[in-house]
């Protein structure tokens, strides 16, 4: 049985794969070094070297990755998302967005303090996590050093891409 999205991907030009690709991380770099090496052979081999690539980025990517969402629990994305990755947003967050009044606000209390703090937005796989949760998860990692709070956040960046990897591949 072939993969449809998988040979839909495969058949991008370069710039076309890029553009896609860009859509799941947010780093121009990874996207564009992830579109070189197609075709991939399988699934498994386009994940590897999605995360192979991943774990050489740099803060200034990940920094730009970040850019690119919503706050947790807000519609709009410090940079102008496209309307893919604006509809995988609100997809990943819906949990959210039935939060009670209280829990949005301390939610946008918190997001404004970890800004202050790192310097970024608070990034987490919300998928599937309701607010609450969420709330709980960045009062936990304002607590953490820089350096290591920008690796929690690249962690959280991955696996949000690896799911967007998986939608791009829907048919």
């Amino acid at each position: 049985m072939t993969d449809a999205g998988l040979a839909r991907l495969n058949t991008l030009s370069a710039a076309e794969a890029e553009a896609a690709l860009l859509h799941c991380l947010g780093a121009a770099r990874w996207a564009r070094a992830l579109a070189a090496r197609q075709p991939f052979a399988n699934r498994a081999a386009l994940f590897a070297a999605a995360d192979e690539l991943g774990a050489g980025l740099e803060r200034s990517d990940w920094l730009e990755a970040f850019s690119r969402h919503p706050k947790i629990g807000e519609k709009r994305a410090a940079e102008e998302p496209s309307s893919t990755e604006r509809r995988w947003s609100e997809q990943e967050q819906s949990a959210a967005a039935g939060a009670a009044a209280e829990t949005r606000s301390a939610l946008a209390e918190a997001n404004r303090a970890y800004l202050d703090r790192f310097g970024y937005i608070f990034i987490v796989c919300a998928t599937g996590k309701p607010a609450e949760e969420m709330l709980a998860l960045l009062r936990q990692r304002l607590q953490n050093e820089p350096d290591a709070e920008l690796g929690v956040a690249a962690e959280e960046q991955r696996r949000i891409a690896r799911l967007r990897l998986e939608k791009l591949l829907e048919p």
